[in-house]
């Protein structure tokens, strides 16, 4: 099963093996405090999108859309082979992640991609 979660808010036992999926730690929390099994920052969008979306809402068809295709190369493409791996070792998978928007970020679009 797979699911996201805000990385702001308490880790839980439902929460299975927890996945970082930002280029950068969560604003405020803590490295040695944080369940987060998996860091996988190289799955995360490019500074370039991340910065040019800057979860503005209206840019968000444009932004998933142009993620996706970041998806199926170099190493962003290694860390989605990875990351589908963790998905089937793992009974409970969940998708953390930092924005404060939990309907258009990047975790979304990773979670939408890997449920088709």
């Amino acid at each position: 099963m797979l699911q996201i979660k805000r990385a702001y808010l308490p880790a839980s036992d439902s929460d299975g093996f927890r996945v970082l999926v930002d280029r950068l730690w969560p604003r405020g929390k803590s490295k040695e405090t944080e369940s987060i099994d998996l860091w996988l920052k190289e799955i995360a969008p490019s500074s370039e999108l991340r910065k040019w979306f800057n979860h503005e809402a209206e840019k968000y068809p444009v932004f998933a859309t142009k993620y996706r295709e970041e998806l199926q190369s170099g190493t962003q493409k290694e860390a989605l082979i990875k990351l589908k791996s963790t998905i089937k070792e793992h009974e409970i998978v969940t998708l953390i992640y930092g924005a404060k928007n939990e309907i258009q970020n990047n975790a979304q679009v990773l979670y939408e991609l890997l449920n088709k």
